[in-house]
């Protein structure tokens, strides 16, 4: 056990003491009714590498959205020559499967570097909220792309390879700072959209690893969402 933290806890969720600090946010903003714990967020972390493993379908591609002109979109369409420049802007975290370890400005770079397809910015949204002027800052990092004053603006276009999107993260961020995350009603009961839905998804899970093998013995334990599974 180290500072406090049982070895588990270290390896599921790289920093459990900054997970801990998240979950104290989340509590005090009320978030959900019940805020989960270090145990069930493992869990909820588990879910997540059977979702990148096995329904990775889910995961930075559109369904709708024409891929931008010119060879750089085209080529990083390819996702595992997208790895490699996404770890290099900090868009991705490949160990932090929750977000509760990432800071607000490791938050912004998700967004502004990682295609988030239909209402996927919701879960990144709702964690960035949690932080004082977390979304007014992305806002203004936004805007500088689609507005053509960022630098490197043309590049994260490409980096996000479809088209549209810095235009609707935009439009996501003024609504998000009103209130309004743009999920339907089932959109926000699913863990895969909203950062709220996971939640309950984890508080609803065992709270000890004792409690959890007990469900496993009892055959009712179930990690593995599927897509479009929803929670109350």
């Amino acid at each position: 056990m180290r500072e406090g933290y049982p070895w588990h806890a270290w390896l599921l969720l790289v920093r459990p003491d900054r997970v801990a600090q998240s979950l104290e946010r989340v509590a005090a903003a009320g978030l959900v009714p019940v805020t989960p714990n270090l145990w069930q967020i493992e869990l909820g972390v588990l879910s997540m590498w059977h979702r990148v493993l096995f329904r990775s379908e889910t995961v930075g591609n559109a369904k709708v959205a024409p891929v931008r002109p010119g060879w750089r979109a085209r080529l990083l369409k390819l996702r595992p020559l997208r790895f490699g420049p996404l770890l290099w802007e900090r868009a991705v975290a490949p160990l932090d499967f929750s977000g509760l370890t990432s800071s607000p400005e490791r938050i912004t770079s998700h967004l502004l570097g990682a295609h988030h397809d239909g209402s996927q910015f919701a879960y990144d949204l709702e964690l960035l909220g949690l932080y004082p002027g977390g979304l007014e800052r992305a806002l203004e990092l936004a805007r500088a792309v689609t507005q053509g004053t960022s630098k490197r603006g043309e590049w994260l276009r490409d980096l996000v390879v479809y088209q549209g999107y810095h235009e609707r993260l935009e439009a996501a961020l003024l609504a998000a700072l009103s209130g309004d995350l743009g999920l339907t009603p089932n959109e926000a009961r699913d863990p895969d959209i909203a950062f709220g839905a996971y939640l309950r998804w984890c508080a609803a899970q065992p709270r000890t690893p004792g409690e959890t093998l007990s469900a496993w013995q009892r055959g009712e334990l179930a990690l593995w969402r599927r897509t479009g599974e929803q929670v109350s």
